[in-house]
């Protein structure tokens, strides 16, 4: 773990910021649309990571035919994805959908890891993704709120999973491109195409916003988005991702309900019981037992064949 350290605590960050997020998408939601907002912090991010990948590499340019592959990664991996989690959390329960959504997600991501990869499942990584999931249940679940099996939510349950499933092949479609090209190359180009798909979707959500009148507080939340949740978070994460593999990464979203957890109590005043305190403790073991475990074989990763 001691060659891969800085990377673990990349993920760890990032789903420390995203599970923050759940609070602080809540500001801005009472002035936007969901569509107009997931736009915003997707399209007002672009600009930020061409201009950074410009600095840093010189070139912004891929092979014609990986930008089919990328047009294809950003339909699922943002735009389809993103409509999803707006839609289960209309049709189910906030609990379903938190834990519905995230707890099978390295489930999958580790069962469909040897299509992309030849990362393989051991051991350490089952035990120790067994015990974090344990832990994530008894935050999501020990908050009050029961899961929910009733046939009235099942629409919404069974796209809450569908989440999981699509962002798990998200990420692991993500790895090979990442062995050709950068991963904040492979970032922008493919949140570009996920952009350009979801505008159809805003059409008939701007009405009615008045820029001029939005507080302090909305501007903050949009650009905690596009700062933090989207350019800074995607980059980091699929940098740790390419560097730890999609397998163990992917359980370090199990950090996400947790800080999600704590934001609702720093921000809305929302109580912690002692289940998800236990739950966060759990967390952390399993994921540190996965973390000890020597890196495992990937891809040999090759130097970048960005195009000139």
């Amino acid at each position: 773990m001691k060659s891969n350290a800085i990377f673990y605590v990349g993920l760890i960050f990032v789903s420390v910021i995203w599970g923050v997020n759940f609070g602080v998408s809540r500001w801005a939601m009472e002035v936007f649309a969901a569509e107009v907002f997931v736009f915003l912090r997707f399209g007002l991010a672009l600009p930020i990571l061409f201009l950074v990948l410009k600095w840093t590499e010189g070139n912004l340019k891929v092979e014609k035919k990986d930008l089919v592959k990328l047009a294809v990664i950003g339909l699922i991996g943002v735009t389809l994805l993103e409509i999803l989690v707006m839609y289960s959390i209309k049709f189910t329960t906030l609990a379903n959908a938190s834990l519905l959504n995230v707890a099978p997600w390295p489930i999958f991501a580790a069962l469909f890891a040897p299509l992309f990869t030849k990362e393989k499942m051991t051991l350490r990584v089952a035990v120790g993704g067994m015990v974090a999931i344990v832990g994530v249940s008894l935050i999501i679940l020990g908050g009050g709120d029961g899961f929910d099996l009733s046939s009235e939510y099942m629409v919404g349950n069974l796209l809450a999973l569908s989440i999981s499933l699509i962002g798990a092949l998200f990420n692991l479609a993500c790895m090979p491109l990442m062995n050709k090209y950068s991963p904040l190359k492979v970032t922008t180009w493919y949140i570009l195409f996920g952009t350009l798909f979801l505008f159809p979707f805003t059409i008939g959500g701007w009405d009615g916003i008045s820029w001029t009148s939005l507080s302090f507080t909305t501007w903050g939340a949009i650009g905690y988005n596009v700062v933090l949740c989207t350019v800074a978070a995607f980059v980091i994460w699929n940098v740790s991702m390419k560097k730890v593999g999609a397998t163990k990464s992917n359980f370090y979203r199990y950090f996400v309900p947790a800080s999600a957890a704590v934001a609702g109590a720093l921000f809305f005043n929302e109580a912690i019981y002692a289940p998800q305190i236990i739950g966060a403790l759990i967390i952390v073991l399993g994921l540190a037992w996965i973390s000890s475990e020597p890196k495992s074989v990937v891809n040999p990763t090759t130097k970048n064949k960005s195009v000139v």
